[in-house]
């Protein structure tokens, strides 16, 4: 309540928030609410009833015509003198805005707030109670409080702008809705650290998007703008702050209508300033959905062009939640290409967004897709000229500067290798789209294909129908000499690898280990100063991405095994190196001519060759070279073929 401060001015009283009034013809003690109807508590009967809504107010003729020019004109302009019944079905403010009307005109104290404020200034200008009636009418009082009181607060005027939100269009025409969000703009960007941001979570989506509009416009740093976002999407749609792994479009759908009853379950709107252009949504039955779809595509348009003014997991989650209530697809695509913009800050939880079309694959790979690509794109065009900020034909993106990361393309590669052998486990997923997504990176991004081969691996098991052409197909996006010393082991064994790929892992293992064992003796005999050529196992492990550390702990529990089977391989080699020594030494007794001919130069080759396969064996000096090593594999499949 706000204590009376009585000033005259001009013949008419004002208080510091209380209304009165010192001519009315009937003296009263106040209103009596009995049942649906008030009453007023005076000695006079009743010759007037004004019906708002459902209530009944039993009032008298004189203090209402002297203070209201409607009253007058209903009255006046009947033709009827003995009319006694007035029914205002349309008056903004409702009941209680009319009472609060009434007693001023009957003299009563009337205390105003930044609760009632907005709807008894629209029901005095509909009651036309201007001041060509009375000096000191309500409409002049109702406009003094809002100016000096109302919008020199912060919170009254976020209270103000609250209750506007059922006085449409009143309140925009009488631009009350103008002056609370320029009010509430000028304070934010002049104390910013302490600017109550989060309290734009009360107001409705049309005004949140006046204030913000208004902030932007006023030099507010996006920053903060991109903070109030985010916390007014938290309140307004709780589906977006759900953990969406693990879940379907009908957990989805069940998580929007099981909030009906949430903070956002009392919203309504009538059109107002959401001016984005939708598209028709009639699959979504509930008036629930619909409402967070108007909300989803107001914050989308609202989103500063900045990178970085919100993070790259709330523009998922928003993306997420845009797919599945079927916002508009320009507003979609727009916001695909910021999520482009941040994309190496993305997660694997983040990134894993149903598909919402019925029998296609469990996750939407189309869209990973679409976000990869907007990502090369932006690196391309930041590479290109750094100077020119991307997508500056939409004039969404305009003033973003962006540094060229070297880094963000190889987290880019981690994230999709994460993703692909998330997804290969789904039945559904195609060949194609595992290969399209897993070759849109450039070969520079991936130092280490062990997550590639991990992912490989996984669509393999889950598709065992696959012929020997398409797994040789599936096996040409991994690149064999990226692979840790631990994924070559495990791939020596791996039965559902074509033959021809695990021969390549045999021999990139090969060469591998023979550059060990050749940096292993020159170490020996050089400074330590010098970078060995290949790290040791420890320091490899821990240069190996966490991703497939993770995947392959249970593989290896294994490596005994393969070592053991490694080392009766080479046992093998012995045998047949002995076997073809024993068989050249045959050979040489049988032959008697002294030129050689072109059979016995290819039969010593064939000797040769072999006795420079097992080069794993310890036996093997490190005086082998590695350009003999080289040649190694070319001349074994020429003598096995």
């Amino acid at each position: 309540m706000w204590e009376s401060e009585t000033e005259s001015v001009r013949g008419r009283e004002h208080g510091n928030g209380v209304l009165s009034s010192s001519k009315h013809g009937v003296k009263t003690d106040g209103f009596e609410l009995r049942g649906q109807s008030w009453y007023v508590a005076t000695d006079i009967p009743s010759d007037l009833l004004v019906q708002v809504g459902d209530i009944k107010f039993h009032l008298h003729k004189f203090p209402l015509l002297s203070r209201s020019g409607k009253v007058n004109r209903l009255i006046y302009e009947s033709n009827n003198p003995e009319l006694n019944k007035i029914i205002f079905e349309d008056l903004p403010g409702g009941p209680e805005a009319f009472e609060l009307a009434a007693k001023f005109c009957y003299g009563i104290a009337v205390d105003l707030t930044a609760g009632n404020i907005s709807g008894l200034r629209c029901a005095a200008e509909y009651l036309e109670m201007t001041e060509d009636l009375e000096e000191g009418n309500l409409i002049f009082k109702t406009e003094a409080f809002l100016s000096y009181v109302v919008l020199s607060s912060w919170r009254d005027s976020i209270l103000v702008l609250k209750s506007c939100e059922k006085l449409s269009p009143w309140a925009e025409n009488l631009q009350i809705v103008r002056r609370c969000s320029e009010s509430i703009a000028w304070k934010a960007c002049a104390n910013p650290k302490g600017n109550q941001m989060g309290v734009h979570g009360e107001i409705e989506i049309d005004h949140f998007v006046r204030v913000v509009t208004a902030i932007k416009v006023k030099g507010m740093r996006f920053e903060l703008i991109g903070a109030s976002i985010m916390h007014y999407a938290a309140k307004w749609i709780p589906v977006l702050i759900k953990d969406g792994q693990g879940q379907g479009p009908a957990d989805d759908m069940m998580s929007i209508s099981s909030n009906s009853n949430s903070s956002c379950g009392s919203s309504s709107w009538k059109g107002g300033l959401h001016m984005i252009v939708a598209g028709t949504k009639d699959e979504i039955p509930s008036i629930q959905s619909k409402d967070q779809r108007m909300i989803s595509e107001s914050l989308i348009s609202i989103i500063p062009p900045q990178k970085d003014s919100v993070s790259c997991s709330f523009l998922l989650r928003l993306l997420r939640t845009a797919n599945m209530l079927k916002v508009a697809p320009a507003l979609v695509t727009e916001l695909e290409k910021r999520v482009g913009m941040q994309f190496e800050q993305a997660t694997l939880a983040d990134l894993l967004i149903p598909s919402y079309n019925k029998g296609e694959t469990m996750y939407d790979v189309d869209l990973v897709q679409r976000l990869l690509e907007h990502f090369l794109v932006q690196e391309q065009t930041v590479s290109s000229s750094p100077s020119r900020p991307p997508f500056s034909d939409k004039h969404m993106y305009e003033g973003t500067q962006r540094a060229n990361n070297p880094n963000a393309k190889m987290r880019v590669a981690r994230l999709v290798d994460s993703y692909l052998t998330e997804v290969s486990r789904d039945r559904n997923l195609s060949l194609t789209k595992f290969q399209v997504l897993a070759e849109a990176l450039p070969e520079s991004a991936r130092t280490c294909d062990d997550g590639l081969y991990r992912a490989i691996d996984s669509y393999l098991k889950a598709h065992p129908t696959l012929s020997e052409h398409e797994r040789k197909r599936l096996c040409r996006v991994m690149d064999c000499q990226k692979l840790s010393i631990d994924a070559c082991m495990h791939a020596a064994q791996n039965e559902r690898l074509p033959l021809r790929i695990v021969v390549q892992v045999l021999f990139s293992e090969q060469v591998k280990i023979s550059n060990a064992l050749a940096n292993s003796t020159l170490k020996d005999t050089v400074e330590t100063q010098y970078q060995p050529l290949i790290p040791n196992h420890k320091t490899l492990l821990e240069a190996t991405p966490q991703s497939f550390q993770e995947g392959w702990a249970a593989a290896k529990k294994d490596i005994n095994t393969l070592k053991f089977e490694l080392e009766s391989i080479k046992a093998k080699y012995l045998e047949l190196q002995n076997d073809m020594e024993n068989l050249q030494r045959q050979f040489d007794k049988m032959s008697k001519q002294k030129q050689t001919s072109a059979w016995t130069t290819g039969w010593k080759k064939l000797s040769k060759l072999t006795k420079m396969i097992p080069v794993e064996n310890q036996d093997i000096g490190p005086q082998m070279s590695t350009e003999q090593t080289r040649k190694a594999p070319g001349r074994w499949r020429n003598s096995i073929s």
